[in-house]
């Protein structure tokens, strides 16, 4: 989501770095970008002049240090690993200067556990995108009780730039809208494994019946069944409730390398 975050960053006149581990990761991220920009303009839907001047605030890198200096704001994308992100804030804080704010776009982990790896906890704060960022209009903030109120202040305004409808939330797992969308995703894989109907039917029953614009089965294709499968897990044990476990048809398609469209197979297959 790293790029995708940027891309809107960018539209709205900000400067960029996109930083990841690897060149070729770095490359594709801005391989995305670029793309969805002149999707975007080949539609009608974005100016050329606006997706040039967007690009041309993204810079890529491989470095770190350089890619926090003189921030005002560092959100990381990174996988959903409490010790991960604890480790990077750890090193972003000391990159970034003491003013930055440092924005998780977790989907469930506790904000204040991801803040305790930081001297100044008051710094961090929950900023949950949607996939994909430059078509979702939802940005979910999460404060935890030692937020300081210019950072929520500065992170709603932020939100606003970037064209975001942003709700709060207090930190809790699974906040809104992981907490009830995925409990619907795993009741719908259950319903798979026993034979009640088939994932397009149960996906169009929400979309027609319920008017969500898109079904659970093909949306846990869209974010991946390994990322929402730990998700689950760890929702299940954080709020002691078996709706959140994940279903064993879905352990065994992440084992399957059945990850949904990242990989061209989940519940639907996907081609480019």
């Amino acid at each position: 989501m790293g790029h995708g975050i940027a891309q809107v960053s960018a539209m709205a006149g900000l400067q960029v770095h996109l930083y990841d581990l690897e060149e070729a990761l770095v490359d594709r991220g801005l391989s995305h970008l670029c793309a969805n920009l002149d999707k975007g303009v080949a539609r009608g839907k974005v100016q050329a002049d606006d997706a040039e001047a967007a690009k041309s605030r993204v810079s890529g890198t491989l470095d770190l240090e350089a890619a926090c200096s003189g921030a005002d704001l560092v959100v990381e994308a990174v996988p959903e690993k409490l010790e991960l992100k604890q480790e990077l804030f750890s090193r972003v804080q000391g990159l970034a200067g003491p003013g930055a704010i440092l924005g998780t776009n977790t989907s469930s982990l506790s904000i204040a556990r991801i803040a305790s790896a930081v001297d100044d906890p008051s710094r961090v704060i929950g900023l949950h995108f949607f996939n994909p960022v430059h078509i979702m209009k939802l940005l979910e903030i999460v404060v935890h009780p030692g937020i300081a109120d210019e950072v929520l202040e500065a992170c709603r305004n932020y939100g606003d730039a970037v064209g975001k409808e942003c709700i709060t939330v207090r930190d809790f797992p699974g906040f809104a809208t992981s907490r009830l969308g995925v409990c619907l995703g795993m009741e719908a894989i259950r319903m798979v494994e026993q034979g009640v109907a088939s994932p397009q039917d149960i996906d169009t029953a929400m979309v027609l019946g319920y008017r969500h614009p898109i079904g659970p089965l093909k949306l846990t294709d869209l974010v991946g069944l390994d990322v929402r499968m730990h998700i689950g897990e760890y929702l299940a044990g954080e709020l002691d409730n078996e709706a959140f476990r994940p279903p064993d048809l879905m352990r065994h398609m992440v084992a399957a390398g059945k990850l949904g469209k990242k990989a061209g197979q989940g519940f639907y297959g996907w081609d480019d």
